[in-house]
C-alpha cells in the first residue's frame, strides 16, 4: 500500500513508490515546530504542553530532550548562520541559540506592547526574520500562560538582520500562523487558522508579494478542506508541504493539490532535512514521522 494518494501526474515526479512513511518517536503532547541542523545531523522540535524540546539524532536514531525548559516553545528554524531561532508561548518572545549555546533575545515587544506569543518564524536570505503572533499561548495555560492581549491584533512582524529594528507587515489576517517564503522569495506564504476563534471562518493559506521590506497586496492561495493548515515549507520547484488536518497535502505552486500523505493523527508542522534535503520530517500531534521524497527542500 502506497504511503501516499496522488491528485495529479506532477505528484509522482515528487515522490518514491516503495517508501515507507517512518514512526520515529511517540510521547508528545503536542509535537511542533521542527527544525533540521546539517552540520549535526539532528533535528531540533517543540513539545509545547511539555515544556521541553526534542532532539533526534539521525546518524543513530536516537531521541533526547535537547531543552527543558523551553518556555512552551512552538515554532523553530535555522537562520543562515545555522543558529536556532525559537518562538516561545511562555516568554512572549523571539529568541537565536548561540554557537556556544547563549540565548539572545531577538523580539518581545512591539511599539512599547508584548507580544502575543510568536508562533512560527521563516529567514530571509538578507538575514531578515519574519515570526507569526497569534493568541494561542496566551489563550490558556495549557500551551503558555493565560493573558489578555496588549496588542489586541494577531499580526506578522519582520526583524531586520543588520538592527534588529522590528516592524509589522500583515495586519489583515485573525489568527497568523505557518509561514514560508517561495525559493525565489518573491512571496511569502501564511496560513490563517482563525476557525478556532470565528466560527465559520475558512482555514487558509494566503500568497502575499514581496515588496523588499514589506509585502503587498495578498491573494488566496488556498482553502482546507478538513482541518486546519498550520505549518509549512516549500521545496526547490515552489511545490509547498502543508499540514492539513490529519494529512500532509502537496500543492503546486499555482495552487493545485498534487498529492496527499494520510498520518493519522492531527498534523502540526513539516521540515526537510537529510544530507540531501529530502526527508520530509512531520510533527503529527503525538509523535515525529519522516518519509523520503524525490524532492528537495529549499534552502
Amino acid at each position: 500500500m502506497l504511503p501516499y494518494v496522488a491528485h495529479d501526474p506532477r505528484f509522482e515526479r515528487l515522490v518514491i513508490g516503495h517508501v515507507n512513511l517512518e514512526k520515529l518517536f511517540t510521547g508528545c503532547r503536542w509535537a511542533e515546530g521542527p527544525a533540521y541542523f546539517p552540520a549535526g545531523r539532528y533535528l531540533v522540535w517543540s513539545d509545547i504542553p511539555n515544556n521541553r524540546m526534542m532532539r533526534f539524532d539521525e546518524t543513530d536514531g536516537s531521541v533526547s530532550v535537547f531543552r527543558s525548559p523551553s518556555f512552551n516553545s512552538n515554532g523553530n528554524t535555522t537562520d543562515r548562520q545555522g543558529r536556532l531561532v525559537t518562538c516561545e508561548h511562555f516568554m512572549r518572545r523571539v529568541t537565536r541559540t548561540e554557537h556556544d549555546g547563549s540565548i539572545t533575545v531577538l523580539a518581545d515587544a512591539f511599539e512599547g506592547r508584548r507580544l502575543n506569543s510568536p508562533n512560527d518564524a521563516v529567514v530571509k536570505s538578507d538575514n531578515s526574520i519574519w515570526f507569526s503572533d497569534p493568541t494561542y499561548g496566551i489563550d490558556s495555560d495549557y500551551e503558555g500562560q493565560q493573558s489578555p492581549s496588549e496588542i489586541g491584533a494577531s499580526n506578522v512582524y519582520r526583524i531586520d538582520g543588520a538592527t534588529g529594528a522590528i516592524t509589522r507587515v500583515v495586519a489583515d489576517r485573525v489568527q497568523p500562523n505557518g509561514l514560508a517564503f517561495s525559493p525565489d522569495e518573491t512571496r511569502l506564504y501564511v496560513a490563517d487558522t482563525g476557525a478556532t476563534h470565528v466560527p465559520g471562518l475558512p482555514p487558509t493559506i494566503w500568497s502575499y508579494q514581496v515588496k523588499g521590506q514589506a509585502l503587498g497586496e495578498a491573494s488566496l492561495f488556498a482553502t482546507c478542506p478538513d482541518g486546519l493548515y498550520d505549518g509549512f515549507r516549500v521545496d526547490i520547484h515552489g511545490n509547498i508541504w502543508t499540514s492539513a488536518g490529519r494529512s500532509v497535502f502537496c500543492y503546486a505552486p499555482d495552487g493545485t493539490h498534487l498529492g496527499t500523505v494520510p498520518m493519522g493523527e492531527i498534523v502540526a508542522n513539516v521540515c526537510f532535512g537529510g544530507p540531501r534535503r529530502n526527508r520530509l520530517y512531520i510533527c503529527g500531534q503525538t509523535s515525529l514521522y519522516s518519509i523520503y521524497l524525490n524532492t528537495r527542500g529549499a534552502v
